[in-house]
């Protein structure tokens, strides 16, 4: 006999657990440099109509995957009568579990930062690059040493993991964000307000608003897919998960559309917090993306803004919620697989996992200055390259694993399972799925063609598309 599966207590709750997996550091510290480098006003545009045309439908396909088999992302095709699809689930899992051995480690330097702003704001202000360094152990004098601070902060985020994981579904996950996503919206509106009133920011604010299109070229539109596909946690095995816990009186459509429209005004709020602040304070040259700009280069802006070192705790505050609701979810769809798989129990199952994960991030915190431990790597524009193992942990999974499972997925549900099926899931709340016609095109042929499009230009031009 089978276990009583788990279920969301909620809509709300259910809402607000999807919208803090999709909302994640690279809203907050990657979107926003994407934003400047198209152009402003052009790149906005042209990633809200990818939310619309593309990521919104993958997502949705994935939940109503999820909620028409009620199983993990293996099982998914199991139940469906598609076992020989399992190499989908099997990829999405693995995936997850990567990417959670690396990213429990970097919400683990951000709440190094939240404590470091909130007791040792000057040294970080002295010298905002150094201090980054020597977090991951290269010191000033050249030296290396094993970054024990670091992993001391990681092994803490993934506690936090841990304990929300085994409260369960209702219990843990939700409730935690319940409290998680609205803080991190009161969060965000401080901070905009914060920004916009300083003097100089209008300059930025004019240009996020303007169309600059001498900015934009084919690099523009892949980098915008490529970062609302990751944005909003497709083919990471997260949403066929939650969709899985979902009750058929839940319209799924809706749902969709209110968690895109959460993840994007958070990525588009994160833009008109940090260009205009920039601007104000720095220039437009200093803008970037990724988590050298996120951990050093945003210290010279708290550094110049009046009552810098306040908002700049709120800001990695920010961070930190983000990085715990993703974090979360990815950690769910893994305990999730294994329980049900293999009929391991919940609270032993996420501790030996957290610790696993944790064990291998360490490896992810120490390459990145302390460990000379390389990967291997190929691509048309580079040749067999052999980079820091911590940088091929993120190619693994952000230019393989993410858009295959993804891809696979659409092949799925667009040629085998039919979109047919899928819209009767959808429709299973008793609303009429009025898009159905449309969602079938993008689904069958758009989506995977966009994908396709991730995967030949990561490999062909060697970008970066996480």
């Amino acid at each position: 006999m089978e276990n009583e599966r788990a279920q969301w207590g909620s809509k709300l709750g259910f809402i607000l657990a999807a919208a803090g997996s999709a909302v994640g550091l690279g809203n907050i510290w990657k979107f926003p440099g994407r934003a400047f480098e198209g152009g402003g006003g052009c790149f906005l545009l042209i990633y809200l109509l990818i939310v619309i045309f593309l990521g919104a439908p993958m997502m949705l396909t994935e939940l109503s995957v999820g909620r028409a088999s009620q199983a993990n992302i293996v099982g998914v095709f199991h139940k469906l009568g598609h076992r020989n699809f399992s190499w989908v689930g099997w990829i999405g899992v693995i995936g997850a579990f990567i990417i959670t051995c690396y990213y429990a480690h970097v919400g683990g330097w951000v709440l190094r930062y939240v404590v470091g702003y909130a007791t040792e704001s000057s040294s970080i202000y002295s010298d905002s690059l150094g201090y980054f360094y020597n977090m991951l152990g290269l010191h000033g004098d050249g030296t290396t040493s094993i970054p024990w601070v670091a992993i001391l902060f990681a092994a803490i985020f993934m506690a936090m993991n841990a304990i929300i994981i085994i409260r369960g579904v209702e219990s843990g996950i939700e409730k935690f964000n319940k409290i998680g996503m609205p803080a991190l919206f009161i969060l965000l509106l401080i901070l905009l307000v914060r920004s916009v009133t300083l003097d100089g920011a209008a300059e930025g604010l004019q240009y996020m608003v303007s169309l600059d299109w001498s900015k934009v070229n084919f690099s523009t539109f892949l980098a915008a897919l490529g970062q609302a596909f990751y944005s909003l946690s497709i083919g990471m095995a997260i949403m066929i998960t939650y969709g899985s816990y979902l009750p058929k009186t839940e319209n799924i459509a809706k749902n969709t559309v209110l968690i895109c429209a959460m993840d994007t005004m958070v990525a588009f709020l994160a833009g008109f917090i940090i260009v205009p602040a920039v601007f104000a304070t720095l220039g437009e040259s200093e803008i970037g993306k990724g988590g050298g700009f996120a951990f050093v280069s945003l210290a010279k802006v708290f550094d110049q803004m009046p009552g810098g070192t306040f908002f700049g705790v709120l800001f990695y505050l920010l961070l930190l919620f983000a990085a715990l609701t993703s974090c979360i979810s990815l950690v769910e769809s893994i305990v999730a697989f294994l329980t049900e798989h293999f009929l391991w129990e919940r609270t032993r199952t996420t501790i030996i996992v957290c610790v696993i994960m944790f064990l291998i991030g360490c490896l992810y915190t120490c390459t990145q200055a302390a460990v000379p431990l390389k990967g291997i790597w190929f691509d048309a524009a580079n040749g067999v390259t052999y980079p820091a193992f911590c940088d091929f942990m993120e190619y693994l999974t952000d230019r393989i694993m993410i858009p295959v499972c993804a891809l696979g997925c659409c092949i799925f549900v667009g040629w085998v399972w039919k979109p047919e099926s899928a819209i009767e899931e959808i429709e299973q709340c008793g609303v009429r799925f009025g898009l159905a016609k449309v969602y079938a095109i993008l689904i069958k042929y758009v989506a995977p063609v966009a994908i396709l499009a991730i995967l030949i230009m990561s490999f062909a031009a060697g970008m970066t598309l996480s």
